[in-house]
């Protein structure tokens, strides 16, 4: 493998950690939001609404349904709006974003929905409101839960920035597709694919540390 390409593929790890740190960022924090309104709205919830439950859960399974390659070109226009662009490793980010926010949605509604009742009743029992139960009870029992969720969502926008690849979206993706796959160039296309091995495995030995720590 020639030198040029040794700093091709260097380049492009870093795109790949840009675009899926900064979008797991976004979208656990804009994640967070609608997971805590569907908490709370449930039917067992502290506050349960049908109707507002309903209309989010409805969004959250329609978002999750789009596969990713779609869901980049459909945004195309709130991606350059946003961005600037709609080609890139920054413009990636924003499709990369919206993709994971309902999948983190969701994980974290699980996480937060698995407490035991007895301690949220528990917490009830000693004066405790409804806000305080949801930070300082739900989400401190959820925790390992919420980190394994991250931990998917993480690994998922790893394979997701790879395929952004195919339009445009820079990172490993898009060195495997241009010069592995179009230029048949097998070594570049096992290194690349190597290296998002690698990436995934040592983001599923992290979390795992932290979800046992934790626990």
């Amino acid at each position: 493998m020639s030198e040029r390409m040794i700093s091709l593929i260097t380049e492009a790890s870093q795109e790949t950690f840009y675009m899926v740190f900064w979008s797991t960022l976004f979208s656990v924090i804009l994640g967070f939001i609608p997971a805590i309104i569907l908490n709370v709205t449930a039917k067992d919830g502290l506050r349960p609404n049908k109707v507002i439950y309903g209309i989010l859960d409805f969004l959250v399974n329609v978002f999750r349904s789009f596969p990713f390659v779609i869901l980049m070109v459909i945004v195309i226009p709130f991606t350059r709006m946003v961005a600037g662009k709609a080609i890139g490793t920054r413009a990636a980010i924003v499709p990369l974003t919206i993709s994971a926010i309902p999948f983190v949605a969701r994980v974290m509604e699980s996480a937060l929905r698995s407490v035991d009742p007895g301690v949220i009743e528990a917490a009830k029992s000693f004066g405790a409101s409804n806000t305080q139960i949801i930070f300082r009870v739900e989400m401190k029992e959820a925790v390992p839960a919420i980190i394994s969720g991250i931990t998917l969502t993480i690994i998922n926008l790893v394979g997701y920035s790879a395929m952004g690849g195919a339009i445009g979206a820079g990172g490993l993706g898009d060195v495997a597709i241009r010069y592995g796959y179009q230029q048949y160039d097998m070594p570049t296309l096992i290194v690349t694919s190597l290296i998002l091995i690698i990436f995934v495995q040592a983001i599923q030995l992290l979390g795992n540390k932290l979800f046992d720590k934790l626990s």
